[in-house]
């Protein structure tokens, strides 16, 4: 029996450290979201992984995945995550699963700044199919 697994060689070589200092902050929906393994950073093929630093007052807009469940946990800090508009508090040490189409909304209604890592999975076929909004994203007007 082979103790060595298929194609092994040069993977290890081939494994990149990503930092969060190392990917640029995305503000598109409220917060600082950065998306640290994902296929463009890693070559990931089965989802993806970031954090999200949301400061007092700041919102993530209501959106929801059509192909992916969002594990969400808070590292430190606290949120109030509306689920299909149903509010829930998730605070530091805690974590959420986000089912596929669960719409979802994150606002940090506390005194201090929240940090959360999440992971979406699986895939979707294509990254703009990936999520759906619901609400206008910040500084946008909704018609």
């Amino acid at each position: 029996m082979s103790t060595t697994p298929p194609n092994k060689a040069n993977r290890a070589d081939d494994i990149r450290i990503v930092s969060r200092h190392d990917v640029p902050p995305n503000r598109r929906r409220g917060g600082d979201i950065r998306t640290l393994l994902s296929p463009a950073t890693t070559g990931a093929t089965s989802g993806f992984l970031g954090t999200l630093t949301l400061d007092p007052g700041e919102v993530v807009t209501e959106h929801w995945h059509p192909y992916s469940e969002e594990f969400l946990y808070c590292v430190r800090g606290a949120i109030t995550l509306r689920l299909d508009g149903n509010p829930r508090q998730l605070g530091a040490e805690e974590g959420v699963l986000i089912p596929v189409g669960v719409r979802h909304r994150l606002v940090n209604d506390s005194g201090a700044t929240a940090f959360l890592v999440f992971s979406l999975s699986p895939l979707a076929p294509r990254p703009e199919l990936g999520h759906v909004d619901t609400e206008p994203l910040p500084g946008e007007v909704s018609g």
